[in-house]
């Protein structure tokens, strides 16, 4: 029995000792590595010579300590540690690649190309070092001679795979065209790099198609289809299509995919989703009634339906009541067509001015709806036709009770953000700021962004000290306006600079809500098709700041003013200039560059 116990004494009393040794040198490396970080090279050195010696075999602490002698110009301790090295044990040719360069630092070209030689060379027998090799070449920034070591590797041996390596190489190159066939070779082999391949690219490819990469990509994509053809690269083109917002494009290649597996539409019903989003209805309609052709699936049916009803809208197409009786009577008014009755109701208030009907077909629709989220969806619809009218606190009571019924739901943070923007409405400022703090790190980038954009209109206009401020004439124009009442929205506006009741000498370029207030009735006398009063009301947006947080939101609407409604492409293009030099880091940067381009005449792809 003793001697089992001192068996189990001994054993831990090493085991202590052997973690105690590990910890000290993992503290004694972090802090090494703080030294070396900070540039304190000589107290570094003393540290990494320490877990050298300790651990000659690992090659972290080796590397680190010559970085450390060559940054204290100790190059003969460094030639001198090397060439032991080598001469103990020759089989460690990666060696070479330190030699080499620690010549290279002191300017002895031909020694550091003959170690340089020396260990490429030696990938032919032994390839098991290609990595290491690569990848000392890469660290010290000498590209080639990383792409030729890990080629040779791979010549030498067939289970060698730097593919991926290469490629990223091409790229810190600036060599799109070799990074992108690099990729897309791998890809070619084994498509289970697809996935990665697609991450990678990713990184270069943007939303201009006629950015560098972009085009590259597209190029060696289609000479690859043109040797090799498979399907994935129609997945991979419809991506980059899509990226480019040529949705279009991208449906011609989801369609061709789908001829040769007609079993799954989802991809094209996602692309159709991702095109309406962006306001491409055309492709959005295009990419729907394609799947309307071929499902035989009523819920797919159904959804799709909703999209196509959901485009007429949006487009003012004056068949939509008839679109919206034919799907009822195709479907039903039942638990599947719930989404298709939300949006009808939207339509009869929105559109028709009808709420009371839009009621109505709500109420009955939550009398048969078993999902709780379904019910969600009706009230957050009702809320808005209550308000539509109104009706407030009635309103505020529906959204309310989805908050407390569906807590961190992206429904109930949509009813928040309703809560608040009623609040906004009824000028109960502190309210809606309340709620709009909770929503501006919401999980719905759509929603936060919303959140944040009243979040700021409110806190850098209200009122302050009981002094009037213009937000409360605002905020009522903006509720006249949701309820369609475009004519007293805008009466409400110019009062604001007319009227004395609120600012003596009316609303002037000096008051901060004043580039509010001109934008939305820019946006107001456009849904009235007066587009030349549109454009007086941005222009003194312009006068009064030509750098304000609204400045590339009023010259990219004034340039598709100009554009698309008063047949003036001379002035829309000096516009679309002007976010293009101007607004270098704008979300209209994209747009507006290809569509002063398509007005130049140039070939947009």
């Amino acid at each position: 029995m003793k001697r089992l116990f001192l068996l189990i004494f001994l054993s831990i009393s090493t085991f202590c000792t052997s973690q105690n040794i590990q910890n000290r040198a993992q503290n004694d490396y972090l802090l090494a590595e703080i030294y070396y970080r900070a540039g304190e090279y000589e107290k570094a050195t003393q540290l990494y010579k320490k877990l050298y010696d300790k651990s000659p075999f690992n090659t972290t602490y080796l590397g680190r300590l010559i970085s450390c002698y060559q940054e204290t110009n100790q190059y003969l301790v460094s030639e001198n540690l090397l060439k032991s090295r080598i001469k103990a044990n020759a089989s460690q040719v990666y060696l070479f690649v330190y030699l080499g360069y620690n010549y290279e630092r002191q300017d002895l070209k031909e020694k550091a190309k003959i170690n340089y030689d020396l260990a490429i060379n030696s990938l032919k027998k032994n390839a098991a070092f290609g990595g290491v090799i690569g990848r000392l070449f890469k660290d010290y920034n000498l590209l080639d001679k990383a792409i030729l070591s890990y080629e040779k590797a791979m010549e030498a041996s067939k289970n060698a795979n730097y593919s991926f390596q290469i490629a990223q190489i091409y790229g810190e190159k600036g060599d799109f065209k070799k990074m992108f066939e690099s990729y897309i070779n791998m890809v070619d082999k084994n498509e289970n790099y697809f996935n990665l391949v697609q991450r990678y690219a990713s990184r270069y490819i943007t939303d201009d198609s006629e950015n560098k990469a972009n085009i590259l990509f597209r190029k060696t994509l289609l000479r690859k289809s043109a040797s090799n053809p498979k399907d994935v690269w129609n997945v991979l083109l419809s991506w980059l299509f899509a990226q480019q917002k040529n949705y279009s494009k991208a449906l011609i290649q989801e369609k061709a995919l789908y001829q040769r597996n007609p079993t799954n539409l989802s991809k094209i019903y996602s692309l159709g989703k991702i095109a309406f989003e962006n306001k491409e209805y055309n492709a959005a309609k295009d990419c729907f009634a394609f799947i309307k052709q071929k499902s035989t699936l009523k819920e797919e049916k159904i959804a799709t339906n909703l999209y196509l009803a959901k485009i007429a809208v949006v487009t003012k197409n004056p068949e939509t009541e008839s679109l919206f009786q034919s799907l009822f009577t195709l479907f039903g008014k039942n638990t599947s067509t719930i989404k298709l009755q939300i949006e009808y109701a939207d339509f009869l208030t929105f559109s028709k001015n009808k709420p009371e009907e839009a009621k109505v077909v709500l109420e009955n629709a939550i009398d048969y709806s078993s999902s709780k989220f379904d019910k969600a969806r009706i009230k957050l619809k009702l809320g808005d036709i209550l308000v539509f009218t109104g009706k407030f606190n009635k309103a505020l009571i529906y959204f309310s009770q989805i908050q407390t019924q569906l807590k961190n739901h992206e429904l109930a943070q949509q009813a928040r953000f309703k809560v608040a923007q009623t609040s906004y409405f009824k000028s109960d400022f502190n309210w809606a700021k309340a709620q709009l703090k909770v929503l501006k790190g919401s999980t719905t980038q759509l929603i936060a962004n919303d959140a944040l954009a009243l979040f700021l209109k409110i806190t850098d206009n209200e009122p302050l000290d009981s002094i009037p401020s213009g937000l409360k004439q605002l905020a009522n124009a903006e509720l006249l306006a949701f309820q369609n009442k475009d004519e007293d929205a805008l009466i409400e506006i110019n009062n604001l600079f007319t009227k004395k009741e609120v600012f003596i000498n009316g609303l002037t370029p000096g008051e901060i809500i004043y580039d509010d207030a001109l934008f939305f009735k820019a946006k107001l006398l456009i849904k009235q098709k007066k587009y030349a009063e549109a454009i007086l009301s941005l222009a003194k947006i312009v006068a009064a700041d030509n750098q304000g947080f609204l400045t590339d939101d009023v010259y990219f609407m004034m340039a598709e003013l100009y554009n698309n409604n008063l047949n003036n492409p001379e002035k829309a293009s000096e516009y679309y200039q002007k976010i293009i030099f101007d607004f270098s880091s704008s979300i209209y940067l994209v747009d507006a560059r290809k569509k002063y381009r398509k007005i130049r005449g140039d070939s947009i792809e």
